[in-house]
């Protein structure tokens, strides 16, 4: 018997879980002529959360867990090349997958370009066009070397030729992460996390915050948080903070503004089974995150973003999601609107199933790997 096409997938933090769960699943139906591995840089590494993430999307172990852990974005970059180049030389793969646009997916897909090993980018084509995000970078610099292209949204597929990108590598398969909140929804329905918190359907408003030009600023961060308070008095606010967003409000003494809140919930970051029953059952959505915009999207969940753009116009275009300077008078008046006025109605993009990964196994398969 011949040895097996080997695929190599990596996740380095949270949001690519959901993105590559889908797609170790859809190559299941390929065993045992092509083998499927993940291997987690530990980019962003918490042992509960990594495992309830692992638990929680049905992901099998690690193949190879590298342990990179935090660093400036250099130092991080840097250990995830070198790590990720000693396992390439191990398990000797015939194609390597990047998803997204964290430091792991550029440092990864540098190591396998420059192996001689093709690689393909899911999620490829977004743009915010703001080079101060370290995410833009790593996604102009991700596309720029990767050999297939697997796109998320017409955006995605008109930059990448626009951009003179071989259009025969180009392929529009819809959304992994939407593939991942399809398989979780009927988890998510049986968890008891609003009990816990003693919240009713429809009845809060949802907040994540995280970006460094929302909680790094103290005047930013102390206006941010006493907007959610004074809302707070009109609607449950639950907001589930991000280690980054905690050690702020430590460090600049905010803690009393969060207990002014006559109902702002503040807890631990959630699995992501908790998470979504808390998004798919919010009156609302306030954030600055990327996935957050597709996934109220596909959940008809009013979404404001407060971020100066956005990698994903088709969730304003076509979704739920309303884009905001993110200042504090723009996120005051948003969310006045929001639980005073008409709410935009949305639509689901093309292709944003849940049938994504398998479209990109069978892509895959039958155009990518075979003519290897």
């Amino acid at each position: 018997m011949s040895k097996p096409i080997r695929i190599v997938s990596v996740v380095g933090a949270r949001p690519n879980f959901m993105k590559v769960a889908p797609i170790h699943r859809a190559f299941k139906q390929y065993a045992p002529e092509y083998e499927h591995h993940i291997v987690h840089t530990g980019q962003h590494y918490d042992a509960a959360m990594s495992d309830a993430f692992f638990q929680d999307l049905e992901m099998p172990t690690p193949t190879v867990f590298l342990g990179i852990g935090s660093g400036s974005h250099a130092e991080q970059t840097a250990k995830v090349m070198i790590a990720f180049e000693q396992t390439c030389l191990e398990l000797k793969p015939d194609l390597v997958i990047v998803v997204g646009d964290v430091n792991s997916t550029i440092a990864c897909a540098l190591v396998a370009v420059k192996m001689g090993i093709k690689t393909a980018h899911v999620e490829a084509g977004l743009r915010s066009y703001d080079r101060s995000m370290p995410e833009e970078i790593n996604r102009i610099a991700t596309d720029a070397i990767c050999d297939y292209w697997f796109t998320t949204e017409e955006s995605g597929n008109r930059i990448l030729k626009e951009s003179g990108f071989p259009e025969k590598h180009i392929f529009f398969v819809g959304n992994t992460m939407i593939d991942s909140l399809h398989f979780a929804l009927s988890k998510a329905e049986q968890s008891t996390v609003l009990q816990e918190l003693d919240l009713k359907k429809g009845a809060y408003g949802l907040v994540t915050m995280h970006r460094p030009s929302n909680v790094d600023d103290p005047v930013q961060l102390q206006s941010l948080l006493e907007i959610l308070a004074k809302i707070s008095s009109e609607r449950a606010i639950v907001f589930p903070m991000h280690p980054r967003t905690s050690t702020k409000i430590r460090e600049y003494g905010f803690a009393d503004i969060i207990r002014s809140g006559k109902q702002l919930v503040i807890t631990h970051p959630k699995g992501y089974i908790d998470f979504l029953a808390l998004m798919k059952d919010a009156d609302f959505v306030l954030t600055d995150s990327g996935g957050i915009q597709e996934e109220t999207t596909v959940l008809g969940i009013p979404c404001i973003t407060a971020r100066t753009t956005t990698e994903r116009p088709v969730t304003v275009e076509m979704g739920t999601n309303i884009l905001i300077q993110p200042n504090p008078q723009a996120i005051s008046t948003a969310l006045h609107d929001i639980v005073h006025l008409p709410r935009k109605q949305g639509a689901i993009p093309p292709l944003w199933d849940g049938k994504a990964a398998e479209r990109i196994a069978e892509i895959l398969v039958t155009q990518c790997i075979k003519a290897q």
